[in-house]
């Protein structure tokens, strides 16, 4: 799989499989405020979970999960905290996960196999 974007968007998709059959309820995908994203988010029992979802063909440029730098958790917090704004739910016990999707084979079109690390709790809001 050549194509950035295409290997993001698969990406997401094993992601969110992996977390319904985990026992969350996915609310929505790619819920954008402004220029930023948060790539899911999902519910677990009574608490929200936002998701990045960081994928790569090759661990040659480190873990996955390392690219959520801070400066991308502060994007991930704002995003978060509009959706809570207005979806009224600013109360809500809510927390930030990474998951990271390490590809070990693919076609053109279709990641075949694959490694996923969940990261829950990966990082916190300072407010």
């Amino acid at each position: 799989m050549n194509d950035p974007h295409l290997l993001g968007k698969e990406g997401e998709r094993l992601a969110a499989e992996y977390l319904a059959e985990h026992g969350y309820r996915i609310i929505t995908r790619n819920y954008r405020y402004h220029r930023n994203e948060i790539d899911i988010i999902a519910q677990h029992n009574q608490t929200l979970s936002f998701v990045e979802v960081k994928t790569r063909s090759s661990a040659d440029k480190g873990h996955p999960s390392e690219s959520v730098t801070m400066k991308k958790q502060k994007e991930i917090i704002k995003v978060a905290r509009a959706y809570l704004a207005f979806s009224g739910q600013e109360d809500a016990d809510c927390r930030f996960d990474v998951i990271a999707v390490l590809v070990e084979s693919s076609t053109e079109s279709l990641i075949s196999s694959f490694v996923i690390e969940h990261f829950i709790d990966a990082f916190w809001s300072n407010s």
